[in-house]
């Protein structure tokens, strides 16, 4: 039996919902989304934090996407998310697992070691993520995300997320094994991105997870 990799959404850095809330319409509607992450600019307050995830959120859960909240966990109990994605501060992490599980989503990120993917994936979040962009936008090269992929997929069986710095790298991070492709600034800047996530769906598919 297999099954296929999932597509994972990073939003742009947001400071208002409106302008992108159709975008994200059209992209969920174009291939298996399982995940948006909510991404918002340092500068907005909770109120107006508040108001954009609430947005994001009536657009996602209807469709059955889960809605994340990156860094938060108090915004995500409050706005009715689906859960929370810690990036790299072990303290918010368990704080967020305190506050969260077992109802609620907690993925980990920025993990820049095997034996703080280790480490991280024992406290008892639902998926670690691989690759993601560090706060100043670097993206560490695909050939250092696939081995981490490769490596992990090998051993454990906790879900990973790979994030794909390219439309091109789908393809291999899928068929290093990775449950959930994580596709960010890239596609938002497509000039189709409906189409892109199509593509990006099709290159996950042909290279189907296996399953014991």
């Amino acid at each position: 039996m297999s099954s296929d990799a999932r597509l994972y959404l990073l939003t742009p850095r947001l400071k208002d919902a409106a302008p992108f809330a159709p975008m994200l319409r059209s992209a969920l509607a174009s291939g298996d989304v399982a995940c948006v992450l909510a991404r918002l600019e340092a500068a907005v307050d909770e109120g107006g934090a508040k108001k954009i995830l609430r947005a994001l959120i009536e657009t996602a859960q209807p469709l059955g996407v889960a809605l994340i909240v990156e860094d938060n966990a108090g915004l995500a109990l409050k706005t009715g998310a689906d859960g929370v994605h810690i990036s790299g501060d072990e303290d918010a992490l368990q704080h967020a697992l305190k506050q969260l599980k077992p109802g609620r989503i907690v993925g980990a990120g920025n993990l820049r070691s095997r034996d703080a993917a280790m480490s991280l994936g024992e406290t008892g979040v639902d998926y670690v993520m691989f690759g993601e962009p560090a706060r100043d936008g670097f993206v560490q090269p695909l050939e250092k995300t696939l081995e981490r992929v490769d490596w992990w997929a090998s051993i454990f069986t906790l879900p990973c997320v790979a994030y794909a710095g390219s439309a091109d790298a789908v393809d291999p991070l899928a068929a290093a094994h990775a449950e959930f492709i994580a596709l960010g600034e890239w596609l938002w800047d497509s000039a189709d991105v409906a189409s892109a996530v199509a593509l990006a769906a099709a290159a996950a598919a042909r290279n189907p997870l296996p399953v014991a």
